[in-house]
């Protein structure tokens, strides 16, 4: 069931309601020139807005609630607060109400039309993953495509938003932020978490200083994913690495994480995570200044080359320690490699355009998105069933924005779609 003050916000916020004839409570004639602005904070409802009531025209807030007495309970006539109200709305009145000051504040009974009750309960309360699924082929493209624009860039704001607390974490080092981020990502969603407390046990500055040697990298990688520990493996490179390790971790008392926290099962051999972190240390391992060579890369086609690190020699002919295989190379496949700069690259350039006020790295940051195909996904195929078809990654990012953000936490109020659908 639908909170009916929450509703009432709604139609008063996007005037879905019979505006002729409009009264008080005791009989005056009211004239809604500006609706004001709506506050989700503490205070009155909505800011600035502009009523006539009778021929006296009144700025100031607007507070609604489901009925009169709600003033009262609320506090609101103890409230200084509350003194700037001009217009108390309500869809039960039953009494007068006075502010602070002792003065009367004029009330209207607002009527929220049945047909948007009716809509705004049926996608409140459906148990499909997208609640107006069966109404979307009815929606207009260029209105969808429209909001597709709007929460792309709002999926861009929230990763940025994560990138500042990264940087406010790491005082304000973009190489540290840039590096967790990195390393989360090529956890691919199923070691995701693992593949971070690796990066947050192991700064970043420490790789830099063994940046000539892959072999050294390596071995600070490996040992810090805790898999150069527990059973002994008879495997040359394998010891090489644990010796190598054994002298760094004392070197700068590191403290490795738990080995078995990384999932194989039902993985494909090329994703085990010991193939990961063999083509993350590659790519780290010659990045030197990690952000500052992405930043430095302008071409499209030169940045996928750069995440096109060739893994060491070992790992050509094996997918785990101490079992060899045909030789293979080891690149990040397409698919892989898209996820990586859909959801690291892109984002950190765009947080870096907004941090440094350089429109060019946020453009940058849509060019990526724009030049690689939509994501396949099980949010992109239900929509894609409802007759919502991605042009590009920036259209599928707008969709997972929109089932996670709005679909997902029934905010069909605030979405642009749902507007459409209740405002008929």
């Amino acid at each position: 069931m639908i909170h009916s003050e929450y509703l009432l916000h709604y139609v008063w916020k996007y005037r879905l309601f019979n505006q002729t004839d409009l009264q008080t409570s005791d009989g005056r004639k009211i004239e809604i020139i500006d609706t004001g602005i709506h506050n989700t904070d503490a205070g009155a409802d909505f800011f600035n807005a502009k009523i006539k009531i009778d021929d006296k025209v009144w700025a100031g807030n607007v507070e609604i609630h489901q009925s009169s007495d709600d003033w009262n309970k609320h506090g609101h006539h103890f409230d200084k607060n509350y003194n700037s109200v001009i217009l108390h709305v309500v869809e039960n009145v039953k009494d007068e109400i006075k502010n602070e000051k002792g003065l009367h504040v004029p009330q209207m009974i607002l009527i929220v039309p049945d047909d948007i009750r009716k809509n705004a309960e049926y996608l409140l309360s459906s148990n499909s993953n997208i609640p107006c699924k069966n109404q979307l082929p009815e929606i207009e493209k260029k209105i969808i495509n429209s909001w597709l624009g709007v929460l792309g860039i709002e999926r861009l704001e929230r990763k940025t938003s994560d990138i500042f607390a990264h940087l406010a974490r790491f005082n304000n080092s973009w190489d540290q932020s840039f590096y967790v981020l990195l390393a989360r990502n090529y956890g691919f969603g199923l070691n995701s978490d693992e593949f971070e407390r690796l990066a947050l046990s192991l700064p970043f500055n420490y790789i830099q200083r063994h940046s000539d040697s892959l072999f050294q990298v390596e071995a600070l990688l490996f040992g810090q994913a805790g898999m150069l520990h527990g059973d002994l493996i008879l495997d040359n490179y394998y010891l090489q690495l644990k010796k190598e390790y054994d002298f760094l971790r004392h070197k700068y008392q590191l403290k490795p994480i738990d080995g078995f926290l990384f999932k194989k099962l039902r993985v494909r051999p090329n994703a085990f995570p010991q193939v990961r972190i063999a083509q993350l240390a590659a790519l780290l391992q010659q990045s030197g200044r990690l952000f500052s060579s992405i930043i430095e890369k302008e071409d499209y086609k030169q940045l996928r080359l750069h995440f096109q690190a060739e893994t060491s020699d070992y790992w050509q002919t094996h997918y785990s320690f101490g079992k060899e295989s045909k030789k293979s190379d080891k690149y990040l496949g397409d698919s892989s490699l898209n996820i990586i700069l859909i959801n690291t690259v892109a984002p950190i350039l765009f947080a870096y355009g907004r941090k440094t006020d350089q429109e060019k790295f946020c453009d940058r940051a849509l060019h990526i998105l724009e030049s690689i195909k939509p994501e396949r996904n099980a949010i992109v195929t239900e929509f894609q069933s409802a007759g919502i078809k991605p042009q590009n990654a920036f259209d599928s990012q707008a969709l997972i924005q929109l089932r996670k953000e709005y679909c997902d936490k029934r905010k069909c109020l605030y979405c642009k779609i749902g507007y459409q659908i209740l405002a008929r």
